[in-house]
């Protein structure tokens, strides 16, 4: 059974940046795709950000400001987020989607395996 974990949410001030680790064990970070999802208070789950092994997406709402990455080495995907803004508060789930090769954001019934979640609280 994969394990998903997510880290490094906090509390961060309009403008502020945060990163998203998501580790995976046991299994090599290749034979998957990662999803980057959250979900407001009071609305749906959205798509973020994705990263597969032919592709890498964003939602418009964070493209230019989230950058996705990977270390395969630390079977960790990064979620590096930049001059946050309130609609950006919520909590962050990760997850895999084994053996996909062109990720989506929108396809969330793809991802078998899903973390926790990490709460990210934009705020002055």
């Amino acid at each position: 059974q994969l394990q998903v974990v997510e880290s490094g949410g906090g509390l961060v001030q309009p403008g502020g940046s945060l990163t998203l680790n998501c580790t995976i064990s046991p299994f090599p970070l290749n034979n998957y795709a990662i999803g980057w999802f959250r979900q407001a208070p009071g609305k749906e789950r959205e798509g973020i950000s994705c990263f597969g092994r032919g592709s890498r997406n964003y939602r418009d709402s964070v493209r230019g400001r989230f950058t996705i990455s990977s270390d395969n080495v630390k079977n960790t995907v990064y979620l590096q987020m930049e001059n946050l803004n309130a609609n950006d508060t919520g909590t962050y789930y990760c997850a895999a989607a084994h053996d996909v090769y062109y990720c989506s954001i929108f396809r969330d019934f793809e991802y078998n395996f899903w973390g926790q979640g990490t709460q990210v609280t934009v705020s002055s």
